[in-house]
């Protein structure tokens, strides 16, 4: 998908109201069906290694990360504070509006991998987001984003509802593409994505990209 033809309204969404007032309840609830969630979790076991320091954005009540796996530490970076506290996976909890502000309140190379389940359809300033991640993964880092046909269509922007499903990972490899343009940000390597649904139940896709191994986004 060529960036240069997004329409002027792209990112704009039904509910302009700010996202806090949103989220301001708690929702304990999933929003891909158990069978997908499984293979979510196959996708962080076969991708996420041992150890590694893991930033969930966009983060919630869950982080769906295998059980049989130990990490060096957990973030998790959300809009409800309630949610993130119910979150066992967490060590750490920020509470952050990446539509109001996507850089990410980090250090450089600060995390091995980031990932995020099923929210990237509510970025407003997507570029921005894939930016400030590449910033805070370590050289080589995994960003992980995960996707299915869910949403709540008021808060999700105007060109991820009007594309067909078989096309948005081609929308998130852009968001890979523009955040390399962004001044000061590094390049990505090995972008790929790919269909990781279960045989029943909601579909599930993938996209994931390596920070570059010669990241440049540290400051002197």
């Amino acid at each position: 998908m060529n960036p240069s033809s997004f329409p002027p309204r792209a990112f704009e969404r039904m509910d302009e109201q700010p996202d806090p007032w949103f989220y301001d309840q708690p929702r304990f609830v999933v929003h891909i069906d158990p069978s997908t969630i499984k293979a979510l979790t196959a996708c962080y076991r076969d991708e996420i290694p041992e150890g590694a320091a893991i930033l969930d954005l966009m983060s919630s009540w869950v982080s769906h990360l295998p059980d049989d796996r130990d990490y060096a530490e957990v973030v998790g970076l959300g809009l409800n504070s309630r949610e993130l506290e119910e979150n066992p996976r967490l060590n750490n909890r920020v509470v952050h509006d990446l539509n109001t502000s996507p850089e990410l309140p980090f250090p450089d190379a600060r995390f091995d991998t980031v990932i995020n389940a099923v929210s990237v359809q509510y970025l407003t300033r997507p570029a921005e987001v894939f930016a400030s991640v590449q910033r805070v993964l370590a050289p080589g880092g995994t960003h992980i984003v995960a996707y299915s046909h869910r949403m709540f269509p008021t808060k999700a922007v105007a060109i991820w509802r009007s594309l067909p499903p078989n096309q948005l990972h081609e929308l998130v490899e852009s968001y890979f593409s523009l955040s390399s343009q962004i001044a000061g940000a590094g390049d990505w390597e090995d972008v790929q994505s790919f269909d990781r649904s279960p045989a029943t139940g909601d579909p599930l896709w993938i996209t994931l990209g390596r920070a570059s191994s010669s990241n440049s986004t540290e400051t002197d």
